[in-house]
C-alpha cells in the first residue's frame, strides 16, 4: 500500500471512528481568512472550500488525495448543516458525514439523535432482511442482523463467537447481510457471491458455506478464490452446474448490491457490524453482544412479553 492511501485511510479513519469537535478558523490561525457565515452573507461554497482546506491542513493530505465536500444542507437544528466528506486516493475511498455551524467556524463528526424518537425502531425498520439468510425461529424475540465481509479477520472472530454463543440462547434469529469491502478485500465479493448462490439454490446451505468459508479463511487467495467456492459448494452438497451458473449470472450480484446499499443506509463503515433488535455494535465483542441479548430478554421479561 502507497503511503498516501495508508495516510488517507488511517487519517480520516480516525475522524471517522472518533469522531473530533474543531474550531476551523483555530487550525488555519493566521494563514487563513476568517471562515465565512452563511447568515452574514456567506455562501455554502466557501463553507465548503473551508473545511477541505481545514481537513486538508490537519491530515496533511497532498494533491493526489482528492477531498469532496458536499453541499451543506439544513439539520432540524437551528443553526446546524450537515454534509458529506468524500476522500479518495487511487480508486480508494471513504465517506463520512460532518456537522458544520452555519456560520461557518465549528465543525464535528458525531450523531444527530432525536431525542422524541425511538432509534432502534428506526434502525430496524431501515433493514432490508427479506430476502436475507436466516438461522433461528421465524418467530424469535430478538434479531442479530449482522453485516459482514468474508475476507475480514474480525468478521471471522464474530463467527467464532457467535457460533460458540447462539446456542444458549435458542430465542435470538441471526440474520447474515453481505457488506463486502471491496477496495480491501479482492476476494470478498466473490465469497458474497457464492454464499448468495449458496442461499438461492438451498436457504439452509448457505450456512454450511458460511462456516466453510470462515473457517478456511486462511486458505483463500484472489487467485484460487473462485475454485475454494466451487469446491465449499460440493462439499455443501450444491449442484455444482448450478452454482456456477448462479456465480456468472446477474441475479446473485444484484443482492449483494442492494445488501451493500442497504448497509450503507444504515451508516455501516466497517465490518462486522451487527444490530441486536436495531442497536448496534461494531466489531467481535462478545460481552457486548451477550450483553445486548441479555438486555433484551430482562426486558421482555419484565414487561411481560
Amino acid at each position: 500500500m502507497k503511503a498516501s492511501l495508508y495516510w488517507a485511510r488511517v487519517m480520516l479513519g480516525i475522524a471517522l471512528a472518533l469522531g473530533f469537535i474543531a474550531g476551523v478558523a483555530a487550525a488555519q490561525q493566521s494563514a487563513a481568512p476568517a471562515p465565512p457565515s452563511v447568515t452574514s452573507g456567506g455562501t455554502a461554497s466557501q463553507i465548503q472550500k473551508t473545511i477541505e482546506t481545514y481537513l486538508r491542513h490537519l491530515y496533511a493530505f497532498g494533491p493526489d488525495v482528492e477531498v469532496h465536500v458536499s453541499e451543506p444542507k439544513d439539520t432540524p437544528v437551528a443553526g446546524l448543516l450537515v454534509c458529506d466528506v468524500k476522500v479518495k486516493v487511487e480508486g480508494n475511498e471513504e465517506t463520512g458525514k460532518f456537522y458544520v455551524s452555519k456560520d461557518g467556524k465549528y465543525l464535528f463528526r458525531g450523531e444527530l439523535s432525536d431525542l422524541t424518537k425511538d432509534p432502534l425502531a428506526e434502525n430496524r425498520a431501515a433493514m432490508r432482511t427479506k430476502n436475507a439468510p436466516s438461522m433461528g425461529d421465524s418467530k424469535a424475540t430478538i434479531t442479530v442482523v449482522e453485516y459482514s465481509d468474508f475476507e475480514c479477520p474480525v468478521c471471522r472472530s464474530l463467527h467464532d463467537v457467535m457460533r460458540g454463543m447462539l446456542p444458549n440462547y435458542p430465542q435470538v434469529r441471526l440474520v447474515f447481510m453481505d457488506y463486502p469491502l471491496e477496495q480491501i478485500h479482492p476476494w470478498a465479493r466473490t465469497a458474497a457471491l457464492a454464499g448468495r448462490c449458496a442461499y438461492d439454490q438451498s436457504p439452509q446451505t448457505f450456512w454450511k458455506m458460511y462456516d466453510l468459508i470462515y473457517d478456511n479463511q486462511d486458505l483463500i487467495a484472489a487467485g484460487n478464490a473462485y475454485e475454494k467456492m466451487t469446491d465449499y459448494a460440493g462439499q455443501a452438497g450444491l449442484n455444482l452446474e448450478t452454482f456456477k451458473s448462479c456465480m456468472a449470472g446477474p441475479d446473485a450480484a444484484a443482492a449483494v448490491d442492494a445488501s451493500v446499499a442497504n448497509g450503507r443506509e444504515l451508516e455501516v463503515a466497517s465490518t462486522p457490524t451487527i444490530f441486536v433488535n436495531g442497536r448496534r455494535i461494531v466489531g467481535a465483542d462478545p460481552h457486548a453482544l451477550e450483553q445486548y441479548i441479555k438486555y433484551e430478554l430482562a426486558q421482555q421479561k419484565s414487561t411481560g412479553k
